[in-house]
C-alpha cells in the first residue's frame, strides 16, 4: 500500500464531504426558518428529580406551580431510514468532462455529490442511510445504519464512484430494482438517481419502479440527464459519429436530420415515466446536470415532512 495514494484518496474523499457540507450549509442559510432542529423527540410524562441529575429537564413551570421539582422524560421518534441508490451504468458517466469542469457536470458526478449532500442532511438529523450501486451487476449495497463509521465509509464509496476508471457497462435497472426491494424489510424512504436509459421492455422497467413502493415506501426519482444534449439534441449540423456509451454501437448522421424526431420520442418517453411515477405515486423529479441542487434538498424536505 502506497502512501502517497492513499494521501490523495483521503483528500479527495475530504474535498467531496466539504463540497457537500458547504452546499447544505448554504442551503440552510439561505431559508428564512431553517427545519433542521436536531433528533426530535416528543414529550412522555413527568418524573420526580433527584439531586445530582442534569437540570435541563427540569419543568420549571410545573415547579412555579407546585413548588416540587420534576423533569420531562421524553419519547425519541423513530429515526427515519432512507436508502440511496445509484446508476453506474456506462451512460451514467456521459458527458465526457473536459478539462476544467467540475466533477459534478456530468451525471454520475452530479449524482454522487446530490447523494453526498443529502447524507449529510440525514447526518445532522441522526437519521439511517443506506446505499445500493448498480449497472450491469449489483456493485456494492450497505443497510440503513447512522453511526459516523458507517457514514465515512458510503462516503469513500461515492468517491470510489469518481476515481475508478469508466468502463463499458450495461445498464439492467429492471433486475436490480426487484432485487434492492426484496431486501428493504422496514419502511423507508428510497431515493433513485439514474437517466432511465434502459434497453428492453419499458413496462418491465416500470414494474420494477412499482415493486420499490413495497411495504409502503416513500419513493423518490431523481430522473438525472444533460438537458442540452440528451433532451434537446443541441448539436451542430456538422457530420457527427454517435457511439452508444454501453453497445458501442455507433452510427454516423447529421444531428439536423434526426432532432425533430429524436426531440418527440425522447419527450414522449420523459412522459410516461412521469405519469408512470404518479400512478404508482412515486415522486417524480427531473433534473439536468447544470442544475445547481436546491430542487434535490427541497424536494427531500418536502417528502421527509410527508414521510409520517
Amino acid at each position: 500500500m502506497k502512501l502517497d495514494s492513499q494521501l490523495e484518496k483521503i483528500s479527495a474523499f475530504s474535498r467531496l464531504e466539504l463540497l457537500a457540507n458547504q452546499i447544505v450549509e448554504g442551503f440552510i442559510s439561505g431559508m428564512h426558518k431553517s427545519p433542521f432542529h436536531g433528533f426530535s423527540s416528543e414529550f412522555a410524562e413527568h418524573k420526580v428529580y433527584n439531586q445530582g441529575e442534569s437540570t435541563k429537564s427540569i419543568d420549571w413551570k410545573l415547579y412555579a406551580r407546585t413548588d416540587r421539582l420534576y423533569s420531562k422524560r421524553y419519547e425519541e421518534e423513530t429515526n427515519l431510514r432512507c436508502h440511496l441508490i445509484i446508476d453506474n451504468s456506462s451512460s451514467m458517466h456521459y458527458p465526457k468532462l473536459k478539462d476544467g469542469q467540475q466533477f459534478f457536470e456530468n451525471k454520475i458526478g452530479f449524482s454522487v455529490l446530490a447523494s453526498a449532500v443529502l447524507m449529510d442532511l440525514l447526518k445532522r438529523q441522526r437519521d439511517a442511510v443506506g446505499l445500493s450501486v448498480y449497472s450491469d451487476n449489483y456493485e456494492f449495497y450497505a443497510p440503513e445504519k447512522g453511526s459516523g463509521r458507517h457514514h465515512r465509509m458510503l462516503l469513500d464509496k461515492l468517491e470510489g464512484l469518481l476515481t475508478t476508471p469508466a468502463t463499458a457497462k450495461d445498464t439492467d435497472t429492471t433486475t436490480f430494482l426487484h432485487q434492492i426491494a426484496q431486501k428493504m424489510h422496514r419502511r423507508s424512504m428510497i431515493i433513485l438517481f439514474t437517466d432511465m436509459f434502459q434497453p428492453g421492455n419499458e413496462d418491465a422497467l416500470f414494474d420494477a419502479l412499482q415493486h420499490l413502493k413495497h411495504d409502503k415506501h416513500k419513493v423518490v426519482l431523481f430522473h438525472v440527464i444533460d438537458k442540452k444534449t440528451e433532451l434537446g439534441f443541441d448539436f451542430d449540423n456538422a457530420p457527427r459519429k454517435f457511439i452508444d456509451l454501453e453497445s458501442g454501437e455507433e452510427v454516423n448522421l447529421f444531428a439536423e436530420n434526426v432532432k425533430e424526431e429524436y426531440e418527440k420520442r425522447v419527450d414522449a418517453y420523459f412522459k410516461k415515466v412521469a405519469e408512470t411515477c404518479i400512478q404508482y405515486q412515486i415522486k417524480y423529479v427531473p433534473v439536468s446536470v447544470d442544475e445547481n441542487f436546491e430542487k434535490i434538498l427541497t424536494t427531500y424536505l418536502v417528502e421527509k415532512q410527508k414521510f409520517g
